[in-house]
């Protein structure tokens, strides 16, 4: 069950109308990388959880990503004005204009509608946390390149929000696959000689495929 709280979860305002940027916020809401994605994700992902806790981990993410499409759709909404100009939007905002009456869409920035295509399920909570992480990953790089093309205050401040609850997540899903270590896939993970092994192809020379010669992988330690 879902019950709406009309008070957003943080304030939502803008300087101004600025129809083309709201056009590039909609990648938010029904992109890939968007909203609507991870609350559908999430949630179709929950079904299949044993473990209550992290159950409920799913649930309340999925709920607040459910927030946070609410957030993205009024600051579009806002950017978007009061006045038809199909005339002089961008391609990923002419929709607006000639067919929803400057309501956001569920499309990414392009037009494109959004699809259940973008929701990853695989029932194994391993895998599933996994790109889940990623997926929070990715949201936060998309929010900080649409931070980097706005000086409205307003929007910066909603995006900062926004941004930074993608790394609570992310924070969150990781405790979470701590927790499964000895789970699903993650079972008898690197247990065999073959799972350990590192074949570097990228020197001069080359290197058979022998795993008596395997090398260390490696470290990928910055300079002090």
């Amino acid at each position: 069950m879902f019950k709406h709280e009309k008070q957003m979860l943080h304030e939502i305002k803008v300087d101004g109308p600025n129809p083309n940027y709201g056009a590039l916020l909609q990648e938010q809401l029904g992109g890939p990388q968007g909203e609507l994605k991870a609350a559908m994700q999430y949630l179709s992902q929950s079904m299949r959880i044993k473990d209550p806790e992290i159950k409920d981990l799913f649930l309340d993410i999925a709920a607040e990503e459910l927030s946070h499409m609410e957030m993205v759709a009024n600051t579009v909404n806002l950017l978007n004005g009061h006045h038809l100009d199909a005339e002089n939007a961008t391609v990923g905002n002419v929709e607006a204009h000639v067919l929803t009456g400057l309501t956001p869409m569920l499309a990414n920035a392009s037009g494109y509608l959004w699809t259940s295509a973008y929701v990853n399920e695989t029932g194994d909570l391993a895998a599933d946390l996994l790109s889940d992480i990623a997926s929070e990953q990715r949201a936060k790089v998309v929010y900080q390149y649409l931070y980097r093309q706005i000086n409205d205050k307003g929007v910066r401040e909603t995006i900062d929000f926004l941004l930074n609850r993608e790394e609570a997540h992310n924070a969150m899903f990781r405790e979470a696959f701590n927790r499964i270590q000895d789970s699903g896939s993650q079972q008898n993970f690197g247990a065999t000689a073959d799972s350990r092994i590192y074949f570097d192809l990228s020197k001069p020379g080359g290197q058979s495929f022998d795993p008596s010669k395997s090398t260390q992988p490696p470290s990928f330690n910055m300079p002090q």
